[in-house]
């Protein structure tokens, strides 16, 4: 989830690890503090039995990232929060995350914290499927329509398989 409440310039992002199953209840307690949270989340596909469940899991499960300012004494009650475990410290002082790895991760996820496909795929990329009866897969990139479903070529039982997916269900491999 994205949360902009007043959030400034000067505000920088910090990690905040949760109590185990206590994720939702950390976040929203933050938010009544007026802190702005962020977690980044994706749709993941597993089979169970002879079905495919999705569900939306956290892209780093058990933290999020709380924006403040470090001069001003409220961030302190971050670790007294219901749900949050600790604050990320080194030394007793928070850290502050790079910003770059904050604005590149908030400039691939929709609002609501989902993280989006690559939007500029090319003919040779390697993808891994994230959802759908072939998830966790990698395949190469065959062909890309206007319609964004891309046609990906996959080694399956040591032959080549050529399938359509929506460009929604993959991103890059890394």
């Amino acid at each position: 989830m994205i949360s902009h409440q007043s959030e400034s310039k000067a505000a920088s992002w910090y990690l905040v690890q949760t109590k185990p199953n206590a994720f939702r209840m950390a976040e929203r307690n933050l938010l009544r503090q007026d802190f702005s949270v962020f977690s980044p989340t994706q749709i993941q596909t597993k089979t169970h039995g002879t079905r495919f469940r999705h569900s939306v899991q956290q892209l780093f499960p058990g933290y999020l990232f709380v924006s403040f300012h470090p001069e001003l004494p409220r961030w302190r009650a971050i670790n007294a929060t219901s749900g949050v475990s600790r604050l990320v410290t080194f030394g007793g002082v928070p850290s502050p995350m790079p910003h770059a790895l904050i604005s590149g991760l908030r400039e691939r996820c929709a609002n609501d914290g989902s993280l989006l496909s690559p939007d500029r795929l090319i003919v040779g990329d390697r993808v891994r499927i994230v959802s759908g009866p072939f998830a966790d897969y990698i395949a190469t990139v065959e062909q890309i329509d206007q319609d964004k479903r891309v046609w990906l070529l996959l080694n399956i039982l040591g032959g080549g398989t050529r399938t359509q997916i929506s460009i929604r269900q993959i991103q890059k491999a890394g």
